[in-house]
């Protein structure tokens, strides 16, 4: 059981609880050793106590704590103390993303798309290690107060698939692909699956599968087609629906087949949102193809054998006598025979004039295939047709750039499917623009979406700065981070900039500056109120000063009465929580403070008594600790005694009362002890015995 001011791990002392979802709590905690606060994810206790699930737990979990991505929640540590099975986490201050679509309704394009791709990186990073998250939802997505997008909850998810569909995960199931509703393999795809169904939601502020129970909407996933998102935002472009629509398909074949293509397509719908770029499947080819066995080979060939169920009706088998009638090849026929009907001889005229029709057929096509094969070669021979760095399955061979100018090689490249990224050297030799070469040497096979460096003539122009004025700051952050580029953040008033958008930025849009460089970006607070200043009231009467104060645009919070020294403000404001003239917002909240006159003090001057008057066995001269408190508890005077009577002088008491306590130590009464061998009695001194004696005071009220 999880307390707060608990220690777990003799390290994370648990501060507050920040969370709860259907397998775990969240709490924030501070770490003693490195002295940080971090979040500390404890399993419920149905599942701690599954041993098979804490196993796989453990083991997800640590591997999760290997992933380092600015895209991914950080896992410091995995521990267990005392049947408490935790993970601890980089704390993120921020929102979640389901939060934040329930506060805006939904987002715009641009925004959900930003988003998508910082939390697709993250995920990616995650895959690039052979981790599945298997449980992406808005719930795991984070944006933290700096714009940050953060993916969570990695390896947990995985652990959590041996369960059954039930409504503790009643989250999940709503972003579940197919495979994993039937209980299937998952891989890549399904958070590719998962990450379309979040895509959606930011979109529409809606999930596409709706129903009363877990399992009625696990089978929405298998069966029902993947409604539009432009069905409910008609203004969505075509680029980000086919997006979606990809992500969200039934087989795994037909979705995208890794974070890395997703987020190549999410990245060109910020750029050309309109065009048809998406590449999909289409469902009547995209069939897998089956392999023929030997068996089945076998099976085949004896069934054609076989005459058709027609055909036994069109051979009449008879039984005829020899016949001396030639055969049309001159032969005599034989004894058994198949009386042919009527119409065979027309039977065999159209058959022979298909037959005509389909060679003519074929003689064209082939001659059609001839001549595209002879202007493909011609055309390869010239240089018409470059079709060298192709591969299968998508995997392209680099091609030879160096002496092409930067342009040319970009450009190449990026038809390619290649992801160009320019190094700039300076060269005596070679003229500026000219590619030297590349790190990738000719003919090395590459997959869409890898990076070439190019190495290009020419001191470095830098790269042009995106514009991200007026941009919510998390597409801002997406969007320069995009380019290669640092931000920092900054805020301000604007009249005409939604608060939380960006309204100005250093480098300017459109200039160039050096990747990695960092661009200053400043956050709209919104317009900036004027204030106000806080009234004088001292000497006005409660009423009157509670007045003047709301007319001046504050409110007042309380108003109190205290003590104070100027007799002439008895029943009058003699003060305010803020100093007279201190500018504030306006609607703030005041306290204003009424006298209730001096605080009236005592005092107390008297020679204390020896404590032998109660304790007959006090000895005189020893020394005696005087302790004086009020009624209320507060001890005001505490002095040794050496001999009485003792003179105590207290002044300026705020009580009327008190208590003297006199603490001292007398002997104790010897010990007697009997051998029960000899008899002989012995007497030992019975050592010192503390005591006390307390006595009331009365206080003089000083004049």
């Amino acid at each position: 059981m999880i307390k707060i001011g608990m220690m777990l791990g003799e390290r994370y002392e648990i501060l507050e609880k920040i969370g709860t979802g259907g397998m775990s709590d969240v709490y924030k905690a501070k770490c003693h050793k490195l002295n940080r606060y971090v979040a500390v994810k404890v399993l419920k206790q149905e599942f701690s106590e599954n041993s098979n699930f804490v196993s796989k737990f453990r083991v997800e979990a640590q591997a999760a704590a290997s992933l380092m991505h600015p895209n991914i929640v950080n896992v410091y540590d995995v521990g267990e103390d005392n049947g408490i099975h935790y993970i601890v986490m980089e704390l993120v201050e921020g929102i979640t993303l389901k939060k934040y679509i329930e506060k805006k309704a939904r987002l715009s394009v641009k925004e959900a798309v930003s988003i998508a791709i910082q939390a697709c990186m993250g995920i990616e990073a995650a895959h690039n290690n052979h981790i599945i998250h298997r449980d992406i939802k808005p719930q795991n997505i984070i944006i933290s107060k700096e714009g940050k997008v953060k993916v969570t909850d990695f390896g947990i998810a995985k652990a959590a698939t041996s369960n059954t569909i039930t409504s503790n995960v009643m989250g999940s199931v709503h972003y579940t692909s197919p495979e994993q509703a039937r209980g299937g393999y998952s891989d890549e795809k399904s958070d590719i699956y998962s990450m379309g169904i979040t895509l959606f939601e930011m979109l529409t502020g809606r999930v596409p599968f709706n129903g009363d129970t877990t399992v009625a909407i696990a089978i929405k996933h298998i069966q029902e087609p993947m409604p539009s998102p432009r069905d409910y935002v008609p203004e969505i472009p075509v680029s980000v629906e086919q997006i979606v629509l990809k992500c969200t398909q039934k087989s795994p074949d037909r979705r995208y087949q890794s974070m890395s293509s997703l987020i190549e397509d999410l990245k060109k719908s910020l750029i050309s949102p309109d065009e048809d770029f998406v590449r999909t499947v289409d469902p009547e080819t995209s069939a897998a193809t089956r392999t023929i066995s030997r068996d089945d080979m076998e099976k085949i060939k004896k069934q054609s054998k076989k005459p058709s169920h027609t055909e036994e009706i069109r051979l009449k088998k008879n039984t005829v006598k020899p016949s001396a009638e030639p055969s049309r090849n001159g032969k005599k026929r034989s004894q058994v025979a198949y009386q042919p009907e009527p119409e065979d001889d027309e039977d065999e005229e159209e058959y022979e004039s298909r037959m005509e029709k389909v060679t003519t057929v074929l003689a064209v096509i082939g001659a059609i295939i001839i001549g595209c094969v002879v202007i493909f070669l011609v055309g390869r021979a010239i240089g018409i047709f470059d079709f060298s760095s192709s591969g299968q399955d998508g995997v392209v061979k680099m091609i030879e750039v160096a002496g092409m100018t930067e342009a040319e090689a970009r450009q190449k490249l990026t038809k390619m499917g290649l992801d160009p990224v320019v190094e700039y050297v300076e060269s005596d030799s070679v003229e500026d623009g000219i590619v030297i070469g590349s790190d990738v040497k000719k003919g090395t096979q590459l997959e869409p979406g890898d990076k070439v460096v190019l190495q290009v003539s020419g001191k470095d122009a830098g790269i042009v700065v995106p514009d991200t004025y007026n941009k919510p700051l998390a597409e801002a952050v997406a969007s320069l981070e995009g380019e290669g580029f640092r931000t920092e953040k900054k805020e301000g008033y604007s009249d005409t900039v939604a608060k939380g958008n960006v309204m100005s930025q250093n480098p300017e849009a459109g200039t160039n500056a050096e990747r990695g460089s960092t661009v200053t970006i400043v956050i709209s607070q919104g317009p900036q109120e004027s204030k106000v200043q806080v009234p004088d009231v001292l000497g006005l009467l409660p009423e009157e000063g509670k007045s003047t104060v709301e007319a001046a645009g504050l409110t007042v919070r309380n108003i109190t009465e205290v003590y104070n020294e100027d007799e002439s403000l008895l029943g009058k404001v003699c003060g305010l929580s803020y100093s007279v003239g201190t500018e504030v917002e306006p609607g703030t909240a005041i306290d204003i403070y009424v006298s209730k006159g001096p605080e009236a003090t005592y005092i107390y001057a008297e020679n204390i008594a020896s404590p032998a008057l109660e304790d007959p066995q006090y000895a005189e001269g020893t020394p005696c600790v005087l302790v004086v408190t009020t009624a209320s508890g507060t001890e005001i005077a505490r002095t040794v005694a050496t001999s009485f009577p003792w003179p105590l002088n207290l002044p300026d008491i705020k009580e009327p009362t008190g208590t003297l306590t006199l603490i001292y130590n007398v002997a104790a009464d010897p010990i007697t002890t009997t051998d029960p061998v000899t008899g002989e009695t012995k007497v030992e001194p019975g050592g010192v015995q503390e005591k006390t004696v307390t006595r009331p005071l009365q206080f003089l009220k000083k004049e």
